[in-house]
């Protein structure tokens, strides 16, 4: 028996006068078909799945980024006793000698010569100390490792003094650790990460020169470096960057902003990423 109510009034038209019922399903059949052809002809809507950022994260981050630009040298220092007193907040940048930490430094601070950047790798030989509008919150610039041309004396006099000094230091905040994406999770970066851990200090890992993979290489080295800190149960951040192209500076500005007890009220207007000047192809070597 039927069910009339399931029929179109086509159906129960054709029912009513006695007409095939199987004409009328070959009917409605097609008439289905060809809406689900229109449907699938028309134009799709593109329907965005991007997270929208939060714009008071933002506006931190371009405010970070403009605090950071009051950056000044304060002085350098061949051993930890001659450091700065320690007082107040202090990042170090640290990393191979041809990672572009003076290039990162100079981009971050919207400086070309505040770190000197050279084509020739281990020239920073000292612990280079900036502060940031007062000197108790401060930047420092440790000495490459791993590469510069230097005796292996003197080598191993570096190596001393940057184990005192992060060992040693109450105001070190953290790292920010730079590895070039093409060589990440060397000896020496497997060294600083687990004098890291021992002191309980946050590392914040730069993938740098990243303008030199294409965007999907790039992502899947930043995969591949997350997942083997994961393995080693190394929980820091991490992010790319590049010197060149400025990708990653508000994330890395709003990262040190935080732990450098930054407030908001210390700043004046933001900073546009189109105002800091380029690094030269010659900084990223």
């Amino acid at each position: 028996m039927l069910d009339e109510s399931k029929f179109s009034v086509i159906a129960r038209f054709a029912l009513y006068y006695g007409k095939p019922v199987i004409r009328c399903e070959l009917y409605m059949h097609r008439y289905a078909k060809s809406k689900d052809t229109k449907a699938k002809l028309a134009p799709k809507q593109k329907i965005s799945y991007e997270k929208q950022p939060d714009p008071a994260l933002t506006a931190y981050a371009s405010q970070s980024l403009n605090w950071l630009r009051s950056a000044e040298f304060l002085m350098s220092a061949p051993k930890l006793s001659l450091c700065v007193e320690d007082t107040g907040y202090e990042i170090a940048f640290a990393g191979r000698s041809n990672a572009g930490k003076s290039s990162a430094i100079n981009a971050l601070t919207n400086q070309r010569q505040l770190a000197r950047a050279s084509k020739r790798p281990g020239r920073t030989q000292m612990l280079n100390f900036f502060s940031l509008g007062n000197p108790d919150q401060r930047l420092v610039d440790l000495p490459g490792y791993g590469y510069a041309a230097v005796p292996e004396e003197m080598k191993r006099v570096w190596q001393k003094e940057l184990e005192n000094y992060l060992i040693q230091r109450q105001s070190l905040q953290g790292l920010v650790l730079l590895m070039d994406i093409r060589h990440p999770l060397q000896h020496f970066d497997l060294m600083m990460l687990e004098w890291a851990y021992s002191r309980q200090l946050f590392v914040h890992i730069l993938l740098t020169k990243s303008d030199k993979l294409n965007r999907g290489p790039a992502n899947q080295a930043l995969l591949d470096v997350k997942q083997r800190l994961k393995k080693m149960n190394l929980n820091f951040s991490i992010q790319l960057f590049s010197s060149l192209n400025k990708q990653g500076l508000e994330e890395l500005a709003s990262v040190m902003a935080g732990r450098l007890n930054y407030t908001l009220d210390q700043t004046l207007d933001g900073v546009k990423l189109s105002d800091i000047p380029e690094a030269s192809a010659d900084d990223e070597q």
